[in-house]
């Protein structure tokens, strides 16, 4: 190992509950989160218990931070009381609307003030999958990434892990230190003791912002962003009439007439003409939906 201790930041994140209630707000395109539950992301939590597993045994220290605004604290103190030993939250709300890329700075920059020998964190959000930010940052800040691993053991001076492969094989890789660890969600996270849990609520928890970690606000957030923010389109007030399908038709075409606008298929035909008489057939046609005028050659 690089040193006699093992220095270990696990990044937290929160999910949204899968299960309802969650509600499309009448005015603009967001989620309102009036009854949305929010929870710990479990392979996050996974990691964080490899965490713990690994200073249990090595006498490891660890960190955790979560980016995010003030309720992430609730997920940093029930950290502390499962064992963790630093808790940090990063927020500035110049950090809001960034895409992956803006985000990875964000953490990049973390990683490279803190310089842990390892980061730990899951290998995919619950309520949005593969998450790329992680890897990301460690490719900012030229540190391997190890996706998919189910088992750990840190060496002298590399980490040997054991990651899921292709149609459930498994694959055993190295890194050196420093490395960040996408774990999956293998280990059950401990349910800590109700006098941790009322101890971990006296402890401070560290607030950084942008002045803490000395970016400018044009490189994160909405402005540090590569990929543009998406338009959001939303029915008219009064929906375009169509016209009837014809009651004389069997009710399947009728539904069919319906779904397609009011239009119905025409039913297809296939001619064999000479080039003159297709030309002719083809002027024809025109004229009858209306396109052309009779007579215009």
């Amino acid at each position: 190992m690089p040193k006699n201790k093992l220095d270990i930041l696990v990044l937290l994140r929160e999910s949204s509950d899968p299960r309802p209630p969650a509600s499309v707000t009448t005015r603009g395109a967001s989620i309102s989160e009036r009854g949305l539950r929010r929870l710990p992301n479990p392979t996050d939590m996974a990691a964080l218990e490899e965490a713990l597993h690994l200073k249990e045994n090595m006498g490891a220290s660890v960190t955790v931070i979560a980016i995010g605004p003030d309720r992430l604290d609730d997920v940093i103190r029930l950290a502390l009381s499962m064992g963790a030993d630093k808790g940090i939250r990063v927020w500035d709300h110049g950090m809001e609307g960034g895409d992956a890329v803006a985000d990875a700075r964000v953490l990049a920059r973390i990683t490279n003030i803190l310089v842990p020998d390892l980061v730990f964190t899951g290998n995919r959000m619950t309520d949005s999958g593969n998450e790329p930010v992680p890897a990301l940052a460690a490719a900012a800040t030229g540190m391997p990434a190890l996706s998919a691993v189910v088992a750990l053991t840190p060496k002298k001076e590399w980490v040997e892990a054991e990651r899921k492969s292709d149609r459930g094989a498994r694959q055993i890789v190295t890194a050196p230190f420093p490395c960040m660890v996408l774990f999956e969600e293998v280990r059950t996270p401990r349910y800590p003791a109700i006098e941790a849990v009322i101890q971990s609520l006296s402890v401070p928890i560290e607030t950084w912002n942008l002045a803490h970690l000395g970016l400018p606000f044009w490189e994160i957030g909405v402005s540090g962003a590569y990929l543009p923010l998406a338009d959001f389109g939303f029915p008219r007030p009064d929906p375009v009439r169509v016209v009837t399908p014809d009651p004389k038709l069997p009710a399947f075409e009728r539904i069919l007439a319906l779904l397609s606008g009011g239009i119905k298929a025409r039913e297809g035909k296939l001619r064999v003409l000479s080039v003159d008489d297709t030309a002719a057939s083809l002027v024809q046609l025109f004229v009858e939906e209306g396109l052309i005028s009779e007579g215009v050659s």
